[in-house]
């Protein structure tokens, strides 16, 4: 094993789950309207798995809100994700160093892995040394018989708690934004939410 794990930063665009994605499978950071397609694709064509109670919207409904670019994925898509490609996708979560892992059940033979701060997710890669051009980057890996990666999540769990020490991340439970229209003033997640779906604002900023 040569080199170092190294955090590949996903522009903040509100599809930074679909081209972290895309970046870690294909190499490309530009993956997000196709990748939505074939989520929305994945959910219409089985509404039986993709019912209203485990996607929390009906399902023609939700097809649409997920093929809006300013809409933002989770665990439903990365689940997606992981069937669709055949590779494991590990999300690590940097508030409780927590790896969540998709696709696991099917026993597929590579992996994946992102970083996610509570807003965002951003690709873990392998680079041969600091520095180097991202198309030297390895993002896909073997998972051997005893379900790992080998003494690369090591590597990989250090980074997260590196991260978690300079708290790198957003509680958002508690975490205070601004809308970024009409400037008022939220705090956590779900006021986020509500103020949203109020306005139709989506544009938040952080601030302390």
């Amino acid at each position: 094993m040569e080199g170092i794990i190294v955090r590949r930063v996903i522009p903040s665009d509100n599809s930074c789950l679909f081209n972290a994605v895309g970046y870690t499978m294909d190499h490309d950071k530009h993956r997000a309207p196709e990748l939505r397609q074939v989520i929305a694709a994945t959910v219409a064509s089985d509404p039986t798995t993709y019912s209203e109670a485990f996607l929390g919207k009906p399902n023609e409904e939700y097809c649409g809100w997920i093929l809006d670019s300013d809409k933002w994925g989770g665990a439903i898509e990365l689940s997606i994700l992981a069937n669709y490609y055949g590779r494991e996708i590990a999300a690590y979560d940097i508030q409780t160093t927590r790896c969540d892992l998709y696709g696991q059940e099917m026993k597929y033979s590579e992996r994946v892995m992102l970083i996610y701060d509570g807003l965002h997710y951003d690709t873990l890669a392998m680079s041969p040394f600091d520095g180097a051009p991202e198309e030297f980057d390895q993002t896909i890996f073997t998972v051997h018989t005893d379900r790992t990666i080998g003494a690369i999540e090591g590597l990989v769990l250090n980074l997260v708690k590196e991260a978690q020490r300079k708290r790198s991340y957003t509680d958002t439970a508690n975490f205070t934004l601004r809308c970024g229209v009409c400037q008022i003033g939220v705090i956590g997640q779900k006021e986020a939410v509500e103020h949203a779906q109020a306005t139709g604002h989506v544009n938040f900023q952080e601030y302390k």
